[in-house]
């Protein structure tokens, strides 16, 4: 049996070798000849030679940083380079050949343990006015004196035109030139670490934008043997998908390589289809670590997936993927309900406070449940999981942007109840992820928004935003995805966090997050310490996280009115840490006397929508 060709060496694209050479490597096995095509600043066309396995390489004198260049497939389509590390002018023009030096002031910085990770999700383009990273930098002292410890940034690689979630990305190697390129990137991430938060990044590789999708022209990197939701899948187990999944391995590689990202997310694996016995987010798992290994830092993989299969995030040796942490939408979706009352589409599913119970208690609520919304089981137990396998929130750019007007849950629920919201996952035994602008009550809507430049494109995409919710909210009027006035109502308005009610929820989350931070009970994420009690009327949920110094009970009523509760507390004193109730939290005050004396059960006076933290003293 012949032995195959060996796989040229890393990196694709165009880099820099010195002296004003630069080495282009790329992967076109569907191509019969490539040239590249150098446009600027000296036009001309330099033949590549083929090195094996579907492979072409140049190296090109006077080719330094700022040529502008193009492939030239069979000599007569001209297309930017799939491993582009910048396209100054779109997804369609030229790619640039692009240095790496960048004077990074992170030497020191060894990153945070993943059980230390309090999220902070943000989209570049709407978190200011500007909608850049230098922009971005300017707000990173006030997420740092919040006090969460790592900023998630929602996927920067290039897509068409300025206005996108990023997920139509089409150019995975090059940051937006719309966010500042990658050089607004590195100085992003090296800010972040100045100031002591971790850096993480949405990826995806499970689909590619619909324009500027240039990739299936160089190779076999699409296959209809599956699909996604948004079109072709990825080829990561038919033939020639050795090359895909170096292509976006290599990718994920770089981000934490050349731009120190701490941890990526990866966006929706369920949409992943792998049938090979080494699955490519085990192979992209081994390699990060790998990378984390070699330049002794803490580097994350954290998936997103709707499957609650544990499998993603066990290790390799119990037949697991071995990625980080997996989000965990079942906690979010079991409390939109408690607060909201909603029940379309797939929060039928859910109901009362003991599906909250199980979320907090188990992680999953269908671990094998019938799911009256899919129409069949799904899930699989989870419990043998730590906690900082599990990322929760109550808001996230899905759950607001996917709603047809885009509204966040300060605009369904009180005030009181964003603050039982914001207890309920700061205070779980899991990894919290907070939403741009929770924090303080942010009134602006996150919507859909797209700038495409394909005028059949535009209207696809707005017959499909209308259609998707045909039978969820169908009296909602879409906003109109490609309307600049839809992009720019979803700006922040970061000066609310001066007026009094919003600077009250920015303190109460504040003191939320330091208690979190501080209380050995709530730092440790140990979940066979939690244990939770339900009483479904009156609609109260206490939560026990042991500790040998100092357990503590954090007690949820979630009913519309005051209730005293039997709840199980172990015998002693307890005191009153934080009540959501309290005047000095906006409400109308605590009804929860401090100390509080326990022979095993303790009655307790609850405000509506009002939570109560209690520790042994």
């Amino acid at each position: 049996m012949r032995a195959p060709d060996p796989v040229p060496a890393p990196p694709l694209g165009a880099a820099v070798t010195g002296d004003g050479r630069t080495r282009f490597l790329v992967w076109a096995p569907g191509a019969r000849t490539v040239d590249v095509h150098l446009v600027a600043p000296r036009d001309r066309v330099v033949v590549m030679t083929a090195v094996g396995r579907g492979y072409y390489e140049a190296v090109v004198d006077d080719a330094a940083p700022g040529t502008r260049y193009l492939y030239r497939l069979d000599g007569n389509r001209e297309r930017p380079d799939p491993a582009s590390r910048l396209q100054p002018d779109g997804v369609h023009g030229p790619s640039q050949v692009l240095g790496r030096a960048f004077p990074w002031t992170d030497s020191g910085w060894r990153g945070l343990r993943l059980a230390e990770y309090i999220l902070y999700e943000l989209h570049l383009g709407t978190f200011t006015p500007e909608g850049t990273c230098d922009a971005a930098i300017g707000r990173l002292d006030a997420l740092a004196a919040l006090g969460v410890t790592a900023i998630e940034v929602m996927p920067v690689a290039q897509f068409p035109g300025e206005r996108n979630w990023g997920y139509d990305g089409v150019d995975l190697f090059a940051a937006h030139v719309a966010y500042g390129g990658p050089a607004g990137v590195k100085r992003f991430v090296d800010a972040c670490h100045a100031r002591g938060l971790a850096a993480v990044l949405d990826v995806v590789y499970n689909h590619l934008g619909p324009e500027g999708n240039y990739l299936g022209e160089f190779g076999p990197y699409f296959t209809d043997r599956h699909t996604t939701p948004w079109g072709a899948a990825i080829n990561m187990d038919g033939p020639d998908s050795d090359e895909v999944r170096r292509f976006f391995i290599e990718n994920a590689l770089m981000w934490v390589e050349e731009f120190h990202f701490d941890a990526l997310r990866l966006d929706a694996v369920h949409a992943i289809v792998d049938q090979s016995a080494r699955p490519f987010l085990q192979a992209l798992a081994e390699a990060v670590h790998a990378e984390a290994a070699r330049c002794d830092r803490e580097i994350h993989v954290i998936a997103e997936s709707n499957l609650n299969d544990p499998r993603f995030v066990r290790p390799r040796g119990d037949d697991g993927c071995g990625l980080d942490a997996q989000w965990c939408d079942d906690l979010h979706h079991a409390l939109h309900v408690l607060l909201t009352g909603e029940q379309w589409g797939y929060y039928g599913d859910y109901e009362g406070v003991g599906d909250l119970a199980r979320a907090l208690r188990d992680g999953f609520v269908f671990a094998g449940r019938y799911s009256a919304y899919r129409r069949r089981r799904y899930g699989a137990p989870a419990t043998d999981l730590a906690g900082e396998r599990f990322v929760v929130a109550a808001q996230n750019h899905d759950q607001v942007g996917n709603r047809a007007r885009g509204e966040r849950l300060s605009a369904l629920v009180s005030f009181e109840a964003l603050k039982v919201a914001a207890g309920v996952v700061l205070l779980s035994p899991y990894l919290p992820l907070l939403f741009m602008g929770e924090e303080y009550a942010e009134p602006a809507p996150f919507l859909y928004f797209t700038s495409h430049g394909d005028p059949a494109l535009v209207e696809a995409v707005r017959r499909g935003r209308r259609a998707e919710f045909t039978g969820w909210d169908a009296a909602a009027e879409v906003p109109d995805p490609q309307d600049p006035a839809t992009f720019h109502r979803c700006t922040l308005h970061h000066g609310l966090r001066h007026a009094p009610r919003h600077r009250t929820l920015l303190e109460f989350y504040t003191e939320l997050i330091r208690l979190r931070r501080t209380l050995p009970a709530l730092a440790s994420l140990a979940r066979e310490a939690t244990r939770v009690q339900v009483l479904e009327e009156p609609r109260v949920l206490a939560v026990y996280r042991g500790h040998a110094a100092a357990p503590v009970a954090a007690v949820f009523n979630f009913g519309r009115a005051g209730v005293t509760a039997p709840v199980a507390l172990d015998a002693g004193r307890w005191v009153v840490a934080l009540d959501s109730a309290d005047a000095a939290w906006g409400g109308p005050g605590g009804a929860v006397a401090s100390p509080v004396e326990s022979d095993g059960t303790a009655a307790l006076s609850l405000r509506p929508s009002a939570f109560v933290l209690l520790v042994r003293s």
